[in-house]
């Protein structure tokens, strides 16, 4: 375990914040981690993160050992759109899951991205996630960032919480919507009976904003595009079935049968942009819809003449 000591100098300020701006090579959300942990101490005891420092008080901040990584690489092929030393995005196929959870522990993801990089990724988000900035649905296929090391990630991470990183995904929705554009803003949280489901009634929900444009109608279908202004859990999948139009083959959110067969949603991140953590300049990637996505859209066509 590594030790930083310091003195506060800034009285009445939130040591959550004091920390942040004055060690820079430590994230808010890991030094909130830390507090939460009992692992940043004042005075020598512990405190919460909207403790107000005092002057010429002894802040002691423990920083763990790295947990030792033993999650295997996988050789599993990966549709890479871009790479460097930095960052690497890739194009997530239909059905993986994007990192180890239990039942999940290999063929995911993160398995094949540890193989690719060899083992050089970011480990704020511990040893079941190195690398992830942001994840995808299982079923949901698209663009995904990865970060190859902690400066990067700190970068993203910030530029993702403050909404900063353009996201746009297309999705094939249920019914016939009524207006070309709409903006959908609701809270979304967990569902409070399903735990495995998000709802926009669920009591404490977090802000949540999709915005949604028509890209082509089927009469009983609308393929559409959405953007993201937030992040939250299935928010898209959360809020079209909110408005009365599920994602097509969404059996969480919409209906259990569906008249196609599909494995999972008809949900995909098309464009993902960003400013380049190194660079400084604005990049943008734009993810091929994936075969069975097209297919499904030439029958629809076939069907409306």
């Amino acid at each position: 375990m590594k030790e930083i000591r310091l003195t506060g100098d800034c009285p009445g300020e939130r040591v959550d914040r004091f920390l942040s701006e004055n060690m820079a090579d430590l994230s808010r959300s890991y030094i909130q981690k830390l507090l939460k942990d009992g692992s940043i101490l004042v005075n020598g005891r512990s405190v919460k993160a909207n403790y107000k420092i005092n002057e010429d008080d002894e802040i002691t901040i423990q920083i763990p050992d790295p947990e030792v990584l033993d999650i295997l690489p996988e050789n599993i092929p990966l549709d890479i759109l871009y790479e460097d030393d930095d960052i690497l995005v890739v194009n997530k196929p239909k059905g993986m899951v994007v990192h180890p959870s239990p039942g999940h522990y290999s063929h995911t993801l993160v398995n094949a991205v540890l193989f690719h990089c060899k083992g050089r990724l970011s480990g704020i988000n511990g040893v079941l996630r190195p690398g992830i900035v942001h994840r995808i649905d299982k079923d949901t296929t698209g663009s995904l960032l990865i970060c190859k090391n902690d400066r990067s990630h700190q970068i993203l991470a910030g530029a993702l919480k403050e909404h900063s990183i353009t996201r746009r995904y297309h999705a094939i929705v249920h019914g016939n919507l009524k207006e070309d554009t709409g903006t959908v803003n609701a809270p979304i949280g967990r569902h409070p009976v399903d735990r495995k489901k998000m709802s926009t009634k669920a009591p404490g929900g977090r802000h949540a904003v999709t915005h949604y444009k028509v890209l082509e109608r089927f009469g009983d279908y609308t393929y559409i595009e959405c953007k993201l202004e937030t992040g939250r859990t299935h928010q898209i999948r959360v809020h079209m079935a909110d408005i009365g139009h599920p994602v097509l083959g969404d059996a969480v959110y919409g209906p259990a049968k569906c008249p196609f067969k599909l494995e999972g949603q008809t949900l995909h991140a098309k464009i993902l942009g960003f400013i380049h953590p190194s660079a400084g300049e604005y990049m943008e990637f734009d993810a091929p819809l994936p075969e069975y996505f097209v297919s499904l859209l030439e029958r629809l066509r076939i069907r409306r003449g």
